[in-house]
C-alpha cells in the first residue's frame, strides 16, 4: 500500500519552485471551472504562466463539454488570481472514452473505469506539455472528494518516469496534487459561488449521471 503523503510533496515541490530564480511554467489539465477555481488562486503566484488544458473525451455531449469550456475561458478572464492564465481547447474525443469503457459500463465511481479515464486525460495532457515546452504538468482532478488522489498522482508520476526515460531533462516535472486538502474543495464552492459559476452535478460522463 502505497502510504505517501501527497499534500506534503506538493508543498515541498511549491517551496523548491519559490526558490528558483526564474519562475517556471505550468499546464494544469482541468475538468471544469469550479474545480480550477481554487486551483488558479493557488498556483498562479508560482508560476511565470498557468496554461489550463481542457481535454475531458468522458463528457457525454458536446453541448456539456462546450459549456463547460466557456465557464473556463470566463473565470479566466474575470477573476484577478487568472491574470497569467490562459486557456487551451483540447480536442473533444467521446469515441476514445467509451471504447476505454466498453464491456466496463457496470462498474461503480470509483473503480477500475474510471483509473483509465484519469489515465488518458493526464497522458494527453502530459504529452501537449511535453510537445509545448512545459516545465511542469498537473491536473484539477484532485479537489474532488470523488476522485482518488493517490491514483491521479501515481499516474502522473509514471508519465513523468515514462517522458524522462524517453526525453531525458527536456520532459515536464509532475506536480503533486490533492488540493482538496485544507479546505480546498470548501474554497472552490465559495469561488463558485462568488463567480456564478456553472456547477455540474456529474462528472461528465453518462455513467456518473445515473
Amino acid at each position: 500500500m502505497n502510504n505517501t503523503n501527497y499534500y506534503i510533496e506538493f508543498e515541498r515541490q511549491l517551496k523548491e519552485i519559490q526558490a528558483l530564480n526564474n519562475k517556471p511554467t505550468l499546464l494544469l489539465h482541468a475538468c471544469c471551472a469550479p474545480c480550477s477555481s481554487y486551483c488558479m488562486e493557488l498556483l498562479t503566484g508560482y508560476f511565470e504562466n498557468v496554461t489550463i488544458y481542457f481535454y475531458n473525451p468522458n463528457i457525454d455531449t458536446g453541448e456539456e463539454y462546450e459549456k463547460r469550456f466557456a465557464e473556463l475561458v470566463r473565470l479566466s478572464e474575470t477573476a484577478p488570481f487568472a491574470k497569467n492564465v490562459s486557456v487551451v481547447h483540447g480536442e473533444y474525443e467521446p469515441e476514445r472514452f467509451l471504447k476505454m469503457a466498453e464491456g466496463r459500463e457496470h462498474l461503480p465511481e470509483k473503480g477500475a473505469r474510471c483509473y483509465d479515464c484519469y489515465k488518458m486525460r493526464l497522458e494527453k495532457s502530459a504529452a501537449y506539455a511535453k510537445d509545448c515546452g512545459f516545465d511542469y504538468f498537473s491536473t484539477t482532478l484532485s479537489i474532488s472528494p470523488y476522485k482518488i488522489s493517490r491514483w491521479i498522482n501515481e499516474i502522473g508520476i509514471l508519465l513523468e518516469e515514462e517522458m524522462y526515460n524517453k526525453f531525458g531533462e527536456n520532459s515536464p516535472t509532475f506536480l503533486y496534487s490533492d488540493f482538496k486538502k485544507k479546505n480546498g474543495y470548501k474554497r472552490s464552492i465559495e469561488l463558485s459561488s462568488e463567480y456564478g459559476l456553472y456547477r455540474q452535478d456529474y462528472c461528465g460522463c453518462r455513467f456518473s449521471r445515473k
